[in-house]
């Protein structure tokens, strides 16, 4: 009975997901977010280590083929069952996709939570809202939508195992939402100061107070500053707590390639006296801009770039040696043509190279044709899909010392109004460092004119 109850929910997703994705249906939760991405781990040395399998809530995400076809906009359905017990009650749950292999979106029970997203930007997903207690079903329906393929055509990305690094993992309702850091110089440049913005959700219905520290330590180990803030919140609300302490005797830290020093960062919770969910983060001391000349500036230095096109390996460990390699020739700068996993960006901070990331979008074939959809940079329907897409890379890479810039494409994409709009949404940010965009052609919406 049991086969046959799963045999039918399976058809019955395939055809809630053609019903969905044939009839044009607007009503698609829009479930998928744009953060920093992180993790929270129970022991402070877990967190230290990256040990993931001694967290309480962390489920590796590797769904199994279940359905396929070779017609129609659904193409392939990966499954996996999920048990949720009634602890997850007091738990905010989130799906993170990685290595998809193409256009996708997500399913849970049956409901499409999410329209379609592309194969190359790691993605997360707020599932806690159609789960249900016992066991649920959160599938990955591989689609054929034409304009997704055409915003990232010829685009490749490495060979791995499917669904590489995604997992779900369930995070307190009173927690950590997100956060941006940097170790920038003070108005004297005498030494660095801490810009520590920490967002605090509380989902529940009820008032509650939060505990947020940090405690950051040197490249040689010293503590430098710590500090726990308290925050009483309302049900169903998000702060933001600041902190702004000083740390002193940086200047040898200063963060380049010849000297790419981290400190080591760790934001935590308490709740009632009782640590919990620590984050580990490694924060290089530098300040990026661009001058009146076009160039990028490194603690107002213009920098002399040597760029190289490079994008991940299938591994880490490869990916780590063609990293070095590629600064033993001389380069100090990467360009990859789409969001890297998260390892990519550690390893250019450990390593030391600069980063210029780019948004999943490459439609060089249209490019050339201005007229409205005639490229799709100036189809003002897939606005939503140009902003969702450069607003989840900045979001995953902003808090790395080796990103000095943001591209929202590849430069033969074409231009126009949703270039525009992606080009606006950066800039309300408010970030000092430069989006660049060489298929601006001279237009406002890119702040340097830079070749790789």
């Amino acid at each position: 009975m049991r086969a046959q109850n799963t045999m039918r929910t399976r058809y019955s997703l395939l055809l809630t997901a053609i019903v969905c994705l044939l009839s044009g249906v607007e009503a698609i939760a829009q479930s998928r977010i744009a953060r920093s991405e992180f993790i929270c781990y129970d022991k402070r040395e877990d967190a230290k280590r990256d040990t993931r399998t001694a967290i309480d809530k962390h489920i590796l995400f590797a769904p199994e083929l279940t359905l396929q076809s070779d017609e129609g906009a659904v193409r392939r359905v990966y499954e996996q069952r999920i048990e949720v017990p009634a602890s997850w009650n007091d738990y905010n749950a989130y799906l993170h996709v990685e290595n998809a292999g193409d256009s996708y979106t997500i399913f849970v029970n049956g409901k499409q939570i999410s329209s379609p997203v592309d194969r190359f930007t790691p993605s997360e997903f707020f599932i806690s809202p159609y789960l249900d207690q016992g066991e649920n079903t959160v599938a990955v329906v591989i689609v054929n939508e034409p304009y997704m393929s055409q915003l990232d055509e010829e685009l490749i990305s490495a060979e791995r195992k499917m669904f590489t690094n995604s997992y779900i993992f369930a995070q307190r309702k009173l927690g950590i939402y997100d956060f941006r850091v940097r170790l920038v110089p003070d108005s004297l440049d005498r030494f660095a100061q801490l810009r520590l913005d920490v967002v605090v959700d509380n989902s529940f219905s009820t008032d509650e107070t939060i505990e947020v520290g940090y405690d950051i330590y040197a490249p040689d180990g010293k503590l430098m500053e710590y500090s726990v803030n308290g925050l009483a919140m309302s049900g169903y609300t998000r702060d933001t707590l600041s902190f702004r302490p000083w740390i002193y005797n940086s200047n040898p830290n200063r963060w380049s390639p010849a000297n790419p020093k981290l400190y080591d960062l760790t934001l935590y919770v308490k709740r009632g006296g009782i640590l919990w969910e620590y984050i580990p983060l490694k924060v290089g001391f530098g300040e990026y801009g661009y001058s009146d000349s076009g160039a990028i500036t490194a603690f107002d230095k213009e920098l002399k770039l040597s760029t190289t096109r490079y994008n991940a390996a299938a591994d880490r460990a490869t990916t780590e040696r063609e990293i070095k390699a590629l600064k033993a020739k001389g380069f100090n700068c990467l360009c990859p043509d789409y969001p890297q996993p998260r390892w990519y960006y550690d390893i250019c901070d450990k390593v030391g190279l600069y980063v210029i990331d780019c948004a999943a979008i490459n439609s060089p074939s249209t490019g050339d044709d201005r007229n409205v959809g005639g490229t799709p940079a100036n189809a003002p329907w897939l606005a939503d899909d140009y902003t969702s897409r450069v607003d989840a890379m900045y979001r995953r890479c902003q808090n790395h010392i080796c990103i000095i810039g943001f591209r929202l494409g590849g430069d033969a994409s074409g231009n126009g109004y949703n270039m525009y709009k992606a080009y606006e949404l950066l800039k309300s940010y408010g970030d000092s460092r430069p989006i660049i965009y060489g298929g601006a052609d001279g237009e406002w919406n890119s702040d340097i004119d830079i070749t790789e």
